[in-house]
């Protein structure tokens, strides 16, 4: 079977398998119908492993076994896959949530919540750090940081930013002015993201940097902030970085020079768009 690494590779990510199972799959593919130990001599598969990768695959919806001896395995459409995948993948997610739900008034709940609890009580605060890796799990971790607010929230974003914000955390806005924390965010406003940021406005109040660099960042209750490294412009979403710190000292000079600048911004209404 003559299939370049790199298509393995492109297949490997798109449908999630391994790499057994992405060989085994387009040798099927290219056959229609085989044996387990043809595809194993097509795929270079060893023969002890072809099995059960061909039965992990009918699991998930990519091949069909046919009825008969010897046992012979059946391609489906790439396009029936796509469909079968997408269902499996829906399933799978909503039975995981439904088990996570019932966790919250699970005695597993109070053990995991008294392990954090007393493990919390030996954290030096210095310890409080981390890096996040992938720009959704910043926003899951801001998102965390929204929930855990007490008495106010400072996100400072790009132009770009703010409508990806607007996507991403839009429901912890909400539930945190709701809550009586007081919201700020800054970002260069343009005709591009006006319509996001007037949206925005209902939950928290928002001013433009006016086109100036003022980085990426976010200040919690003058106790937690969150560092953007990268320039969103130039780095792909997998590989955007932050660092998250837990440090009243260092928040809370952040917090001194955000006010200093906060009255240089321009409020929403007097934004002018060229």
């Amino acid at each position: 079977m003559i299939v370049s690494e790199e298509f393995l590779g492109r297949l490997r990510k798109i449908f999630d398998l391994n790499l057994y199972e992405v060989k085994v799959w387009a040798s099927l593919l290219s056959r229609g119908v085989s044996t387990a130990g043809e595809l194993s001599n097509i795929s270079d598969v060893p023969r002890s492993r072809t099995y059960d990768i061909l039965e992990s695959l009918e699991k998930k919806g990519f091949i069909v076994m046919k009825i008969g001896k010897p046992i012979k395995f059946i391609a489906l459409k790439p396009e029936e896959v796509i469909e079968r995948v997408k269902k499996n993948l829906v399933v799978g997610a909503q039975d995981k949530s439904r088990r996570l739900d019932r966790l919250k008034g699970d005695e597993v709940m109070d053990e995991l919540s008294n392990l954090y609890s007393n493990g919390v009580k030996f954290i030096e605060p210095s310890d409080l750090s981390g890096s996040l890796k992938g720009r959704q799990n910043m926003y899951n971790h801001l998102d965390m940081m929204l929930k855990n607010a007490n008495k106010e929230a400072v996100v400072v974003t790009s132009a770009e930013g703010l409508n990806r914000k607007m996507e991403a955390l839009l429901p912890a806005f909400e539930k945190a002015k709701k809550r009586g924390i007081k919201l700020r965010v800054v970002a260069p406003i343009n005709s591009e993201n006006y319509k996001v940021a007037k949206e925005l406005s209902k939950y928290v109040e928002v001013r433009s940097s006016a086109g100036k660099n003022s980085g990426r960042f976010a200040l919690i209750d003058s106790k937690e902030l969150m560092f953007m490294l990268l320039d969103d412009k130039n780095v792909h979403p997998s590989y955007d970085t932050a660092v998250w710190l837990s440090s009243d000292f260092l928040a809370q000079s952040m917090q001194g020079m955000f006010e200093k600048s906060w009255e240089d911004f321009i409020p929403l209404n007097k934004v002018k768009l060229k």
